[in-house]
């Protein structure tokens, strides 16, 4: 009954450690199963017609590579050999072992079988009392087994493991070799430990080759963003997750590699330009061959939205050749309207709603009598002495000369001012100056604009008359009008 509630407990447990990761570093479990015997009474090992003693134990290991881990073990039963008609023996034993294992494959697989090897020693008696005489060496101990992952923590395993011993008297017998002892073992293993997951991607670090994925992404085994159409490009920054395109254009295709992925590409199948979504532009007018219904335009040449030269005011005069594009005219004036008819566009006619001519910019001439009346008004505009103050008597002439100006409304009028020599040459001319200002003024307060008149104050510089004498200073101090367009 002992042996049966022993082998029983042992069934849950096995002596070493499977599939330890880096993740998972250590491994702890239960082992348990029977012990044969091989020595001078006879040779039991993989014999089931003999009497069989139980074990159970503790196993502590740990990960040193991904083929290569450390075990120490803990063991305590019952050994023996009873055959039913030679000498026998039994004996209470508590055993221990350090070993290293070697895996033929990588922790990944399921079935893993693998061999170890390593020291040990048994110490036989009723009692746990450690006297030498009682203790035998295990050198070596050594075996191998297999091991069936049931959960990514849990395993099942099999194992037969040799222990050699250094005595040769445990069975009553001194007649040959050594005693030695086969355990048959089978139970479960639990590893644990911390695994490191720096990205939170549910992969750890030690299996993540991406380590720094962003938070909330879909990764693969090996902890990498998901990369459905396998176009180097992850999915979560893939604009065509399920069509492989170029890293270049966010992961989607380009089937004639002009730029414009072909979900944006209104030409998807010929190159053009980015700015036309993929178009040709055969006439460069920046119309797309697809929507230019003049695609033979000539380079340069300002287009509507149909790619045919513009003509906004609808005159016949293309906008590239018309001088107002906005406003209809004959092609004669480039395009430009002429309200009054002079042949002087209204752009360029200083006098749009009056017929004049081209010499005078669209105004009419001034009269002969007029121009008189001009250049007589102009010799009767007096001065106080040594004053830019206008003289009464010359308001009438002024007046005159405004509605003169008033009826030619595009002319301008030059006003100079001439003075004697006597004087610095220095007040003279700031003296003439003065007194043209003086009769501009006095004109823009009759309504004349103030764009129509220019005062030039020339001083001494233009005598008509000799300064030696009275008459001829007299003659010198003149204001002179001239009219111009």
């Amino acid at each position: 009954m002992k042996k049966l509630v022993i082998l029983c407990i042992c069934l849950a447990s096995t002596l070493i450690v499977k599939a330890q990761t880096q993740d998972k570093k250590w491994n702890i479990g239960l082992h348990g199963g029977i012990v044969q015997y091989h020595g001078d009474l006879g040779h039991d090992f993989y014999k089931t017609d003999n009497t069989m003693y139980g074990f159970g134990g503790l196993s502590i290991s740990r990960y040193l590579g991904r083929y290569l881990d450390a075990n120490v073990s803990f063991s305590r039963g019952e050994l023996g050999y009873n055959n039913g008609e030679t000498a026998n023996f039994k004996s209470d034993f508590s055993a221990a072992s350090v070993n290293l294992r070697i895996n033929f494959i990588g922790p990944e697989y399921f079935v893993r079988p693998y061999a170890f090897g390593g020291i040990g020693v048994i110490l036989f008696d009723n009692q746990l009392n450690f006297h030498k005489e009682k203790i035998d060496s295990a050198l070596p101990t050594a075996g191998g087994g297999i091991n069936f992952r049931l959960t990514p923590v849990l395993s099942l395993n099999l194992q037969e493991s040799f222990m050699f011993t250094n005595n040769d008297a445990r069975d009553g017998a001194v007649a040959g070799a050594d005693d030695d002892f086969l355990f048959h073992s089978v139970g479960l293993t639990f590893n644990f430990g911390n695994s490191k997951d720096s990205d939170n991607d549910g992969v750890s670090d030690s299996r993540d080759n991406c380590p720094d994925t962003p938070a909330g992404v879909s990764v693969d085994k090996h902890g990498c963003p998901l990369d459905k159409d396998a176009d180097g490009i992850a999915d979560y920054l893939d604009t065509c997750p399920d069509v492989a395109g170029l890293k270049m254009l966010n992961g989607c295709p380009d089937r004639d590699n002009d730029g414009v992925s072909d979900g944006t590409d209104r030409c998807p199948d010929i190159a053009g330009s980015v700015a036309l979504k993929g178009c040709p532009d055969a006439d460069n007018d920046g119309v797309a061959d697809l929507d230019d219904k003049c695609p033979n335009t000539k380079s340069g040449t300002r287009v509507d939205v149909t790619g045919c030269p513009m003509d906004n005011d609808k005159d016949g005069v293309l906008n590239d050749d018309d001088r107002c594009p906005d406003t209809a005219g004959p092609a004669s004036l480039k395009g430009c309207p002429d309200t009054d008819g002079d042949g002087v566009p209204d752009i360029d006619d200083r006098c749009p709603n009056t017929k004049g001519n081209i010499a005078n910019k669209g105004c009419p001439e001034i009269t002969k009598e007029d121009i008189k009346k001009i250049t007589y008004i102009g010799s009767k505009i007096f001065f106080e002495n040594n004053s830019d103050k206008l003289k009464v008597a010359s308001l009438d002439q002024l007046d005159e000369l405004a509605k003169i100006l008033n009826r030619y409304e595009g002319a301008y009028l030059i006003i100079e001012g001439h003075t004697d020599s006597n004087g610095s040459d220095e007040f003279n001319k700031t003296l003439s100056q003065k007194r043209t200002e003086s009769v501009r003024a006095y004109l823009i307060s009759k309504g004349i604009a103030e764009s129509r008149l220019t005062g030039l104050g020339l001083g001494e510089s233009k005598p008509i008359a000799t300064n030696k004498t009275s008459l001829g200073r007299a003659k010198n101090r003149r204001v002179e009008l001239k009219t111009t367009y």
